[in-house]
């Protein structure tokens, strides 16, 4: 992962409606992942929905860890 590769992405989350930053780097495709909210600590899914040859694809999912995403 090269940090020039790296793309922020402002999203809240779905506990507390905190704002946050992801950093998301569009070169590895789509992918789960979990992250845990900074402000109540609730762990979050992430979604990553990426074309590895269209970086502006790009589109990020939340959701609660009982969720199915």
């Amino acid at each position: 992962m090269h940090e020039e590769s790296l793309s922020p992405r402002r999203v809240r989350c779905p506990y507390c409606d905190a704002p946050f930053d992801l950093l998301l780097d569009p070169s590895q495709g789509s992918q789960l992942t979990w992250e845990d909210c900074h402000v109540c600590c609730a762990p979050i899914q992430v979604r990553i929905d990426a074309d590895p040859a269209d970086p502006e694809s790009l589109t990020v999912t939340l959701g609660r860890d009982d969720e199915v995403l």
